[in-house]
Parts: structure tokens; sequence; C-alpha cells
């Protein structure tokens, strides 16, 4: 046993015995995340408080214990994995809304809370919480606010960090804080509510958040406009985000992934398009219809080979259904995949499309992409059995070979995924020496023993020397 039993002892006591685990069977079902990777925590925890959350991070000081925050185990950069053992906090108990402010368009919840749960109940207020990434029906906030999470509605409404005013937090030495405002204007010490959004659980545990919301949008439209060709779909992208119409979402679609979500849920899409643009507008009932006009005399004038307009909802919800399904569908294609969520500058899509186009036929991979073109944001993906060492051997070049295209464009290798373990290599690329020593001494002003959530953002915190990080108890090394 990799914990000392005092410290097991103890944590049974915080949280009460039946939300708390040492058992093997129960420790293996939160060790892996969306990533296919496992490593097996020590223990798991199941608190339903801030305090807590408090008693346990005090008592892994106590033990120089490694902690590691878990939502709902759908991250893609292994942000939620116990790379180094330690105590799983799994937030599922934490899971109320605590308030709805209708007058002033204001919520807070606990971090356990499912996202589309929550986008629900603020609905039937009449309230709208804009952001929605892939994952929403099982991905919670907590785990959203940690890694800044997006989604298709970026390209109007923006992301997580765009909506959280303030939040409770609890720090990797016990002390529970509370950062920001609940007010529109506030300006009083540093943004620490900034900063822990997006930090990937490795300054600080949240545990509850104030957000923003928005009133709910009267109507809501949804067209598809095929191409045929990937790279007339990714130039009419920008010119439809420059043009007097700003949709809400512009999601586009290769020809692979066409053919995936067709296959997978047979709603009718154009499977011989060189690429698909899905596009929605939202607004007044009054302005909707003039809107969709715009937006598909134009689509047409960028070159799209046809235009539809979904006429219900529940065509619209197809639509999006087809769009989410590409995910889970690229396994038709191989055992395993790599997964990358580059961004660039919109004007810049169909350079990076036109790079993956090149990478696809050179290399000979399989390659699928997808996503948020609207806010310049492609998901990438190369299908492979990583048994065959010559392929992945050539996935991984190709993906570094993508992250320099994507650097070089002025973009971004992690546009909502994160860094966690597998995108930490690359970190040093995009920011630089200086900017990675300055966040590295910002990671030790919080937890100054390195056992929030060690080995993410930067892998080599495991071996730093930061206190005695991978010395969970006196007497005691290794993993379960």
């Amino acid at each position: 046993m990799a914990i000392h039993p005092d410290c097991l002892e103890q944590l049974a006591c915080i949280v009460g015995r039946s939300h708390f685990s040492a058992r093997r069977e129960d420790r293996v079902c939160y060790g892996y995340d969306a990533t296919a990777a496992v490593h097996v925590p020590d223990a798991v925890v199941f608190p339903e408080s801030a305090q807590q959350v408090s008693r346990i991070m005090k008592l892994a000081t106590a033990f120089r214990t490694p902690v590691i925050p878990r939502g709902g185990g759908s991250g893609m950069t292994g942000g939620a994995l116990a790379v180094n053992g330690g105590i799983v906090i799994v937030f599922s108990r934490m899971n109320r809304i605590v308030e709805i402010d209708r007058e002033n368009l204001v919520a807070r919840m606990q971090p356990g809370v499912i996202t589309a749960h929550f986008q629900r109940h603020v609905k039937r207020h009449g309230l709208f919480y804009p952001p929605d990434p892939s994952s929403a029906a099982f991905s919670t906030m907590g785990g959203n606010l940690a890694e800044c999470a997006g989604g298709p509605k970026a390209v109007k409404y923006g992301v997580t960090r765009d909506y959280v005013l303030g939040l409770e937090a609890v720090l990797p030495t016990g002390e529970i804080v509370k950062t920001g405002v609940r007010t529109a204007k506030g300006v009083v010490g540093y943004d620490l509510t900034r900063l822990i959004v997006g930090s990937e659980g490795t300054l600080a545990l949240i545990t509850e958040a104030t957000v923003k919301l928005l009133a709910l949008p009267e109507s809501v439209m949804t067209l598809t406009a095929a191409f045929a060709r990937m790279e007339t779909a990714a130039r009419a992208v920008s010119e439809i985000i420059r043009s007097h119409v700003v949709p809400r979402t512009v999601e586009f679609m290769d020809n692979a992934s066409i053919r995936l979500a067709e296959g997978y849920l047979r709603v009718g899409l154009p499977v011989d398009a060189g690429a698909l643009l899905i596009m929605e507008v939202d607004g007044r009932r009054a302005e909707i219809a003039g809107l969709v006009r715009s937006l598909k005399n134009l689509s047409r004038k960028l070159g799209a080979v046809s235009v539809t307009v979904a006429e219900t909802d529940e065509q619209a919800q197809q639509l999006w259904q087809a769009r989410k399904a590409i995910s889970p569908a690229l396994f038709k294609l191989a055992p395993h995949k790599i997964n990358e969520d580059i961004v660039v500058p919109r004007s810049r899509v169909p350079d990076l499309v036109a790079k993956i186009d090149e990478l696809r036929r050179r290399t000979g991979l399989t390659m699928v992409a997808f996503g948020h073109a609207g806010d310049g944001n492609i998901h990438f993906n190369i299908m492979l059995d990583k048994s065959d060492k010559t392929a992945l051997e050539m996935a991984n070049r190709a993906v570094e070979t993508l992250f320099d295209t994507t650097l070089a464009l002025g973009g971004t290798i992690s546009g909502e995924h994160g860094v966690g373990v597998t995108k930490a290599p690359y970190l040093p690329k995009e920011v630089g020496d200086d900017a990675m020593s300055l966040m590295k001494r910002i990671k030790k002003a919080f937890d100054p023993l390195g056992l929030l959530n060690p080995g993410k953002i930067f892998p080599e915190s495991l071996e730093m020397g930061w206190g005695e990080s991978s010395k969970r108890c006196p007497g005691e090394t290794g993993a379960g």
C-alpha cells in the first residue's frame, strides 16, 4: 500500500466510509479518462463540502500525498490521471445549483453539476449559458472551469472564462479562498479568478463558481453548406465571419468525418461533399429569416454547391447529433486515435487545412479533421493501431509538424483540451523559456510541495524536487 494506513483512516473519517475507497476495483474505475491511459490512484474520496476538501488537502500536505481533482473524466489530455499515484477527489456529490439570480443574470453552482443539466436548468428560467463542449451531457462544470472549455458557440459567445465572475476554491495547503465578484465590474487586486480558470486543477480546487448568464435567444435556426473542396469551405469561413451576419456556430467537417457521421446515424449528410459547414444563427424571431437568407446567399457566393436549412427542431438536433457522433465513430477506422485541438487565426484556416491534406497524402495515415472553424479551432485526428510502431512514429512526427505549422501561422496547440500530460512536452514550443519559468514560479507559490495534480502542464515537476511530492507518506513510496 502506497499511502500510510493512518492517512487512509483519516480520509475515511473526513468523508465517511461510504464515500471513500482504497479497494482496487474502485480505484481502477477512477484511473483513466478519455485518453485511454490508465494510472490507478491509491485512494478515491467523494467530499460533499468545501470544508471537507480543505481537510483532505491539509491531510495530504501532512502526509506529502498527491491529490488529483476529477469531474466527469471526459478530458482529452490526461488532466484527471493520477500519474504519480495519490488521492483522487471526485466532485460528483458536490452537484448543487446553489442560486439563479434572474434580476442580475448570475448563477452559483458547485463543481459536480453536469454541464447540460445546468444549461437546461437556466433555460427553464428563460436564461442562457453559452459554453457548450461536446461532452456537455456528461462533463461537469468544475471540469469545464479547470480546462476553460469552449464548444461550437464560442465563435459568437466566447469560452468558459468569459462567463466566470468569481470562485470559491481550496488551496493546496487547505485554505478556502474566494476570488472575483458577482458584479459586472471589479478590478480589486490580481485577477485570481481568471488565473485559476484553465489551470487544469494544478493551482486550486474549485468548490463553487459564480457565472454570468444571458437572456435566452428567442429563435435559433440551423443550416448546412456543402462544398466540393475542403480548401473552398475553409476560405468561406473567414469570409462569413467578416460579413455582417454573425453566426453563433460555424462547424467544419471534412469528407472523412461526413462519411463517418452519416454511416453512424444516417441523417442524410452529403457524403460526396469535400467539406461541410454546419452554421447556426440566433436572435429575435423577427430577424432570423433575414439572417438565414443572407447566410444562404453568402455561402453560395463563396462556392457552396448546396445549402440546406433545417426546417424543424428535430432536423437541427439530428445535424448536431451527427456532428457529435464523429468522435465515437472514429473507432470504426482504427483501434486508437491521436486527437489534437489546434487553433489558428480564422484567415489561416485554409493554410492549416492544406497542411493536413498534405500530411494525409504524404504519410498515408488515416486523418480526420472537423471542429469549430468559426473560431479557427480544428480537431485533428490520426487513426491508427499503436502496436504498429512504424505508424506510431510517423504519426508522432506528423503531430509535431502540425504543431510547428500551427505556431508558424500564429496559432496555439490547444484550444480547449488543455495541456495535461499529452501536450506537456510541446508547451515550451509555444510559450518560451521565460514564460515557462514564470508559470513554474506561480505554481510553486500556490503549491509549494507540488502535491496538487502533479505531472500536468509541467511533466518534469515529478522530478523537480518541489517538496516531497513523490513520497506520499514517511517511509512509503510507489503507486497503487
